[in-house]
């Protein structure tokens, strides 16, 4: 054997290699996606419940692989939000699994005619729900995350191509098996799902170089990961942008009400996106219900950054920056402004949000309505916790993600979000004068 075949490859050798491995993948997803565009929703629907049943007969395996990921997490430098975001459990799991059999039962937007009529000349015009084509998804830490995207894409007639983050490679390899297994065998292209399994970052530039072959590229993770995929992108991108939640405490709010809402919305699980972030207080309850709430926060270890007002009266929270008010925290901290009207939050919340997700807590109806029509989110909430906005709980069965865009698809991303349309046109001979 001569030298020349015993040196290592060369590093152009292996970019090319990689280059061709995911051309092919994007290649094999066009191909199963014109083969999802003709199936029904019944051979769809058997998919979803098969798989749905698999999740939960392999759950053990699953768990398994989640803890090599659970146990690595600290040396990719998560925090204890962010690993509990990985995290999978037995409950999680079999949650993912109702999320698939909830999206079976919903109704099927491909072929969904959303408008149509007879024209005067008797040309029969309709507009029909039809899949968007191949969906590449960059995302980041959550594994359950997998099982929502290949769901909610196989159903809406879309091939789909995970790209998960390196910190969930076991869990989503393990996931990913399990959901592809059962592909074939109840008629579906072996193709429609596939997982990107190399954790090198040039994969997803491939991918977003493929307009040819991608249809749709949806990141969803922190801001730099979307900054280069709209950077990158040659296809559209549905952004899944910061989570900069706010909830604003009326003068004329329910303050027991308030509370539960604000200890929820930044409590119950703040490492996801819609957790609030911010807390704007009007300043005729500012007295009663700052003390009251900043005891709240701290005795579940939540830090309190805030204006001069709020520090007044919360002695222990440190000044908050500019930063600060626009910041995605993902952790145990929120900002707290006093403001002195109504008019005011608005303003603050629609110069600092992110536009995802703002609560009003009021008794105000008057107040509500000038809340709900001024401030520019995905979803505006009117006494209740900003966690609702959420594709589970608002009757979507699961979410591909929540858009902060304001073209094609806002909030929470579902069946329809994840289809475009085209019109259906049917003559009897009818030429055009």
């Amino acid at each position: 054997m001569t030298a020349a075949l015993l040196k290592p490859p060369d590093a152009h050798d292996t970019r090319d290699a990689l280059a061709a491995q995911c051309r092919d993948t994007a290649a094999r997803a066009r191909a199963a996606s014109e083969v999802l565009v003709g199936l029904s929703t019944a051979v769809k629907n058997a998919w979803l419940l098969a798989a749905a049943a698999s999740l939960e007969a392999h759950a053990a395996g699953v768990l398994e692989a989640n803890a090599r990921d659970v146990a690595a997490a600290p040396g990719f430098g998560l925090n204890a939000a962010a690993i509990d975001r990985l995290k999978l459990t037995p409950a999680r799991i079999t949650a993912a699994a109702d999320g698939l059999r909830q999206v079976a039962a919903l109704p099927d937007p491909v072929g969904e005619v959303r408008e149509g009529g007879l024209r005067p000349n008797g040309l029969q015009v309709l507009k029909v729900g039809v899949p968007i084509g191949v969906v590449f998804f960059i995302y980041e830490s959550r594994p359950n995350v997998t099982v929502d995207a290949a769901g909610l894409c196989v159903k809406s007639g879309n091939a789909v191509i995970l790209r998960g983050g390196k910190e969930a490679i076991h869990s989503n390899t393990a996931i990913h098996r399990v959901l592809s297994a059962e592909l074939a065998g109840c008629g579906l292209p072996a193709d429609a799902v596939q997982l990107v399994a190399t954790t090198d970052r040039e994969a997803v530039g491939h991918f977003l170089r493929m307009p040819e072959f991608v249809d749709l590229a949806i990141p969803r993770g922190g801001k730099g990961l979307i900054e280069r995929v709209v950077a990158d992108a040659r296809m559209p991108v549905m952004k899944h942008f910061d989570g900069n939640c706010h909830v604003y405490v009326d003068a004329a709010a329910d303050l027991d009400m308030a509370e539960r809402i604000v200890v929820n919305a930044k409590c119950a699980r703040p490492g996801v996106c819609n957790a609030a972030e911010s807390l704007l207080v009007h300043a005729a309850v500012a007295g009663v219900f700052l003390p009251r709430i900043g005891g709240a926060l701290a005795a579940r270890g939540v830090e309190v950054r805030g204006c001069d007002a709020t520090r007044a009266l919360l002695p222990a929270a440190t000044p908050a920056t500019d930063a600060d008010h626009r910041a995605e925290f993902l952790d145990l901290i929120i900002s707290v402004k006093v403001v002195d009207s109504l008019d005011a939050a608005v303003s603050h919340i629609n110069a600092y949000g992110s536009k995802h997700t703002d609560a009003i807590v009021t008794r105000d109806i008057a107040a509500a309505r000038r809340f709900t029509q001024r401030v520019d989110a995905a979803a505006v909430v009117v006494n209740a916790s900003t966690r609702f906005n959420d594709g589970f709980e608002l009757g979507l069965g699961a979410e591909i993600g929540i858009s902060t865009d304001k073209f094609h698809a806002r909030g929470p991303c579902g069946l329809r979000e994840l289809t475009t349309y085209k019109y259906v046109v049917t003559g009897d001979g009818q030429v055009r004068e």
